[in-house]
C-alpha cells in the first residue's frame, strides 16, 4: 500500500497487527521496517483518540496527554498531526485549548474544518556535529 493510500484511510488496530504479523519470524535487520510501520500506527491511533477524547469532552488537553503517558506540551503538536482536529492547529503546529473550544463549536453547528493533507510522521534527525 502506498503512502498516499495510508492517509486516505484511518488506521486501524488491525493495520498495526499486520505490521507486526510481518515483522514476526524475521531476522532483526528484516522486523525493522514492519516494527518502525508498528510503531507509526500505534501513534496515530493514540494521536486519533486523545483528539477525540478532547473534541467530545471525555479529557482535558492535560488529561489525554496523561493517559497516553505525555506530556501537556508534547499533546498539542500531536493533536495538529491528527484528521480530527489538524485542521485546528495554529501557525506553531500545535491545538490548544482555544482550537478544542472552536473545534466543538463547529461540530456542534454541523461546520467543522476540513482537514488539510496530514503532515509526515515526526522522525528522529541527529544532530549535526559542532
Amino acid at each position: 500500500m502506498s503512502s498516499h493510500e495510508d492517509h486516505a484511510r484511518p488506521t486501524t488496530l488491525d493495520d498495526v497487527r499486520r505490521a507486526l504479523d510481518e515483522a514476526e519470524g524475521r531476522d532483526s535487520v528484516g522486523a525493522l521496517p514492519y516494527l518502525r510501520q508498528a510503531a507509526d500506527r500505534l501513534t496515530e491511533l493514540i494521536d486519533e483518540a486523545m483528539a477525540t477524547a478532547v473534541l467530545t469532552g471525555q479529557a482535558s488537553l492535560r488529561g489525554a496527554g496523561a493517559q497516553a503517558g505525555l506530556t501537556e506540551n508534547a499533546v498539542g503538536p500531536r493533536l495538529a498531526r491528527t484528521r480530527t482536529l489538524g485542521a485546528y492547529a495554529d501557525d506553531r503546529g500545535r491545538v490548544t485549548a482555544a482550537g478544542v473550544e472552536r473545534a466543538k463549536y463547529d461540530l456542534e453547528t454541523g461546520q467543522p474544518r476540513q482537514p488539510a493533507a496530514p503532515p509526515a510522521p515526526m522522525r528522529f534527525k541527529p544532530r549535526r556535529p559542532s
